[in-house]
């Protein structure tokens, strides 16, 4: 059938009624692919318009939200995105690990995952969506990055159309890799790294929000922050998950608190109650601990030039029993070009971490050897330069 190109200027008060007066035509016989103003990707109006060509009932529906999707967010116009097959909810789950961040419940928008392992991120509106799909974009296709630091970063998929979990309409979603797929009653920490999480050429009232937030909290101090955790103990219904206010008010004495109780059997909020460590020789010690995949992030921090990692998170997990220990990085929506210069205030927070892991199960248990695989590993690169 041939395709019929024509290009209308039109008001866009009056865009909906002109596209389904289009898609009656199309009915009549003639297949109409448009190019409008809006920006509407030729690919996205042609699966639209096969889709109803082929009987699907909710085609008008879907166009009218997909319309006004773009009207509000043109940010991702510039994008080629993907439409889902179906749009649905009942094959995508709120993620139960989720420990920081925006939560799709309450209905609120926030990400989602599904059965097959992977994990849809909402792409943020403005600048923030469009600075982590390109990092995303670049990370993916960037020779330079050696493929033992590439196992530290969710895998990107590109980008899908689904629905969103606000009940909003169709939405863009990164889709990655659910880090924590496959973990059997997994314990998480999610850590916000740099004394300084605002990223060059932010506005101001964003820089005062988030210089308020860093003094609050453990950043400036440590480099570092805990934005949330949750930690199964010996059963696997025992979660110790505590509220975002208690996390907030950590102080540095807190944080060593709760590295430990992180590898512990009995965590708990319970202050008096000494964490035994059960797992910290599992989880943080050895060649494949976490201390030892936080040092070699560090050996290429030391190194590379190619982004500054603003306000990125690094998340700490191990399975039932301390098994499975790894590290991810997450969260790339305040990178920035490396400009040629190490990230020093990355840097300076992973070897503040790494300290503090170190010694987080020594400082009370001075005869304890649970960390001792760990020590025998350790490198004399620990002695961080970090400025």
């Amino acid at each position: 059938m041939r395709l019929r190109m024509r290009r209308h200027h039109i008001s866009m008060s009056c865009l909906f009624s002109f596209l389904i007066s289009e898609l009656l035509f199309v009915v009549r016989g003639s297949l109409a692919v448009l190019l409008m103003r809006s920006r509407i990707s030729v690919v996205v109006w042609t699966e639209l318009i096969l889709r109803f060509i082929h009987g699907i009932r909710k085609s008008r529906l879907l166009l009218c939200h997909h319309v006004n999707r773009h009207l509000l967010c043109q940010f991702h116009t510039q994008f080629p995105l993907t439409i889902q097959s179906s749009y649905t909810l009942d094959m995508f789950k709120v993620p139960v690990h989720q420990v920081a961040g925006h939560q799709a419940i309450g209905g609120k928008l926030g990400p989602l995952v599904d059965d097959d392992g992977r994990f849809y991120k909402p792409l943020q509106s403005g600048e923030r969506g469009s600075t982590e799909k390109a990092f995303y974009t670049s990370f993916s296709s960037n020779t330079s990055i050696p493929e033992d630091i590439r196992r530290f970063f969710p895998v990107f998929h590109g980008t899908q159309v689904l629905e969103a979990s606000d009940g909003s309409g169709p939405c863009p979603h990164l889709v990655l890799q659910d880090i924590v797929s496959g973990h059997l009653s997994p314990s998480i920490m999610d850590i916000k790294m740099g004394a300084n999480t605002w990223p060059p050429q932010s506005p101001e009232d964003y820089i005062t929000r988030c210089l308020e937030k860093d003094r609050e909290t453990t950043s400036i101090n440590l480099g570092f922050r805990i934005e949330g955790f949750h930690i199964y103990r010996s059963e696997e219904s025992d979660l110790w998950k505590p509220e975002k206010q208690f996390i907030k008010s950590f102080s540095a004495q807190d944080v060593r608190l709760v590295l430990k109780k992180f590898v512990s059997s009995n965590a708990s909020p319970d202050l008096d109650l000494n964490p035994d460590c059960a797992f910290a020789s599992i989880v943080y010690g050895g060649s494949t601990g976490i201390l030892a995949q936080l040092r070699e992030l560090k050996a290429w921090f030391e190194v590379q030039t190619i982004y500054r990692f603003y306000s990125c998170s690094v998340l700490m997990m191990h399975g039932k029993g301390g098994s499975g220990a790894a590290v991810k990085l997450v969260d790339f929506a305040h990178v920035v070009d490396g400009e040629g210069v190490i990230d020093h205030n990355f840097l300076g927070g992973l070897c503040s971490l790494i300290e503090f892991i170190s010694k987080a199960t020594q400082d009370e248990y001075p005869n304890k050897t649970c960390l001792k695989d760990s020590e025998n590993n350790r490198s004399s690169s620990d002695n961080c330069t970090c400025e």
